[in-house]
Order: C-alpha cells, then structure tokens, then sequence
C-alpha cells in the first residue's frame, strides 16, 4: 500500500490535458452505422406488419417507434480513445476515463460477453471489450505501454496476466493478418 500512496502524492500536481494525439477505434463508424440500420430495419418490419394487417394507429406507431430506439440503444457502440496516460469510453449518456499511466488493477471479466476493466489510482473506472484492442493495435500499444509504466511505478497490483491475455490474441490476430496479406493462410 505504501507504494500506491507514495504514487498518488507525487502525481496530483500532473496535468489533466490530454497530450500528444488521441487514437480511436477504427471499427467504431461502421458498428455505429450497423446499429442504425439494425434499428431502422426493425422499424420498417414492423411498420409494414401493421400497415398490411390494417392494424397501425398512433399508439402502436409510437410504441414501434420506442422500441426501435430501445434496440439502437442497446446496440449502440461505446467509442473508445486513448491518449498518452488516458483511456476513455464513451456511451450515448456519459463518458468514463481511466488514467492508464497510474493503473492500480487490469481484470478480464468472462461471461456472456467477455469485458475488460480497467482501475485506476483515483478511482476511475473503465470497461472495455478486449476485441476493439485486438482490432486496434495502435490503441492496444498505446494502453500497454501506459500499463508497463504503471507496473514500474509499482501501481499495477493485478492484471499482468489479463494484460499477457489480450497481447497473446492481438499477435495472434496480427500474425494471421500477416498471413492473409501475403497469401500464405
């Protein structure tokens, strides 16, 4: 504990900017466009079901036009981006930050959807899914570098094996990528 708090004192006076340039996840565009037409496509269907069977009125309008929504909601991908000492997720409501250079834990939650989180000194808190690192390399370089400082610092007290985790499957994804591109899979 005395390292975590030897850490904390000596980093409050850091600035908050965010420096150097912010990388984001490359797929996140199209997700978003896919979950807009998943959602439109829901209420087109169901539209033409009411309009075919004569049953449509504004009420039923408004309540296929409320889940409609509910269905972009939920679909609706989290942007990811990550700076020098920062990592951030951004929902529809809010934004979660987590300073990625004074990581205290790195722990890979299993389960129907696997999820990363990730903790810092301060208390912030982020969570993530491991595929937008592997499908990211840039934003997955720059998150371990941030987690071997904070290794170094002595801040990081668990996830060096969640972190080895989600490396092994960035190599392996990139070396299939590799293999694809020049012909040999």
């Amino acid at each position: 504990m005395e390292g975590r708090d030897h850490v904390r004192h000596e980093v409050t006076g850091a600035p908050t900017a965010e420096p150097g340039r912010a990388l984001s996840d490359r797929r996140w565009t199209k997700e978003l466009h896919s979950s807009i037409r998943c959602a439109a496509a829901l209420l087109v269907m169901l539209f033409l079901i009411d309009w075919g069977a004569g049953t449509a009125t504004p009420g039923r309008t408004a309540l296929w036009c409320a889940l409609s929504l509910l269905l972009f909601v939920v679909l609706c991908p989290r942007r990811i981006t990550a700076g020098e000492g920062w990592l951030a997720s951004r929902g529809l409501l809010r934004t979660q930050r987590v300073r990625t250079d004074l990581l205290v834990s790195v722990r890979c939650l299993d389960g129907v959807s696997q999820r990363l989180v990730l903790r810092d000194a301060f208390g912030g808190r982020v969570e993530l899914d491991p595929q937008v690192l592997v499908n990211n390399p840039d934003l997955w370089h720059r998150l371990h570098e941030d987690a071997r400082t904070s290794a170094d610092m002595g801040c990081l007290m668990c996830g060096e094996t969640a972190l080895r985790r989600v490396q092994q499957r960035v190599d392996r994804e990139t070396a299939l990528t590799v293999f694809k591109v020049s012909g040999l899979e």
